[in-house]
């Protein structure tokens, strides 16, 4: 059985690694220090939360640095949880290039782009922010089908130059770009997709690392009505497949790991804390499960490692990432601590 699960999980890290070695990350997202930028124009008016979310206005995007540069973009406000009256402060962020960026700008090839911001002004919610930034990371640790994202010290300033604030926060890759940088593309479907459509190794990796994070607030194979496919994931395959799709999952803000004092499960759940953890995966997959289990352990030191290299974040809230980490990886070391996960698996 051992041998088996040992193939299997071969079968699993030599298609990332191939694919890694094809990386082809634009310029954005193809480095990992902290970038300084000003956003400069309605700030406060777009990122204001509760009530109708307003239309995008111009702004513009500056880059400090070796090559500074500036950019005019247009700004929106965009998520929903976030936007609640009572909830944030600030809601997280559209940026759309007005026009194409030239080259040699730090933001070539860019388009729209998420970003993610601080939900309130206390300190706190930096860490917060870093905590999110790090499950993203530690998706990046397991496999390169994922988004990338890169970490932003942020001037927002209003219309007349004045700074109205400056707080950490990052862009998320597009997902047409984690796409093809991985030689495949976004999948095109409907509102929702079959189970037999999945890729079983892919549907199970994402699902054991969302059980890892403790996030319930997703779904691979549909959305809210009205929106489409997915929730709090996208889908990517080879082109033109309609079989084989690959689920990449996003938006951590909720999940146990960032375990923000908003933070509660989704409607539905039994569970009474983000903290608790729910397997969410397809019974079906679970032979797949198993062999990711193994993929996981053995990257246990670089999926800590993600942690110890943020230097931001502070030494509380590192080490309750990092034993919250360590729950885990004790639970999937021991068949019983696997068939415990799996009593809650879907079908």
């Amino acid at each position: 059985m051992r041998r088996g699960i040992f193939a299997f999980v071969l079968a699993m890290l030599m298609p990332a690694a191939a694919l890694a070695a094809t990386d082809r990350a634009k310029p954005l997202f193809a480095g990992d220090d902290v970038i300084r930028v000003t956003i400069k124009g309605p700030v406060a008016a777009v990122a204001r939360t509760g009530g109708t979310p307003s239309a995008p206005r111009p702004a513009s995007l500056s880059v400090a640095g070796a090559h500074p540069e500036t950019l005019a973009i247009s700004l929106s406000p965009r998520g929903l949880t976030r936007r609640k009256p009572g909830v944030c402060s600030f809601s997280p962020l559209r940026v759309e290039f007005t026009d194409k960026p030239p080259q040699e700008s730090l933001f070539s090839g860019q388009k729209k782009l998420k970003l993610v911001t601080h939900c309130q002004g206390s300190a706190g919610y930096q860490q917060y922010v870093l905590l999110e930034y790090a499950a993203y990371r530690l998706y990046n640790a397991i496999t390169p089908l994922s988004l990338r994202v890169r970490l932003a010290t942020i001037d927002y300033a209003a219309e007349d130059g004045r700074v109205l604030t400056t707080r950490l926060g990052f862009f998320i890759e597009d997902t047409d770009d984690a796409a093809l940088r991985n030689g495949m593309r976004e999948a095109k479907v409907g509102d929702s997709v079959g189970l037999g459509q999945l890729g079983a190794r892919d549907a199970a990796r994402f699902a054991l690392f969302e059980y890892m994070i403790s996030n319930l607030d997703w779904s691979m194979r549909g959305g809210p009505a009205g929106e489409g496919c997915c929730h709090n994931a996208k889908l990517i395959s080879a082109q033109g497949a309609a079989t084989g799709l690959i689920p990449i999952p996003y938006d951590f803000d909720f999940s146990g790991l960032v375990d923000p004092p908003s933070a509660v499960p989704p409607d539905g759940f039994a569970e009474q804390s983000v903290r608790e953890r729910r397997y969410r995966g397809y019974c079906v997959h679970n032979a797949a499960a198993q062999a990711a289990a193994t993929e996981f352990i053995a990257r246990q030191g670089a999926l800590k490692a993600v942690l110890n290299g943020i230097p931001q974040l502070d030494a509380h809230y590192r080490g309750k990432a990092s034993a919250f980490l360590d729950s885990f990886f004790a639970q999937i070391a021991s068949d019983k601590g696997l068939g415990k996960m799996f009593k809650t698996c879907v079908g």
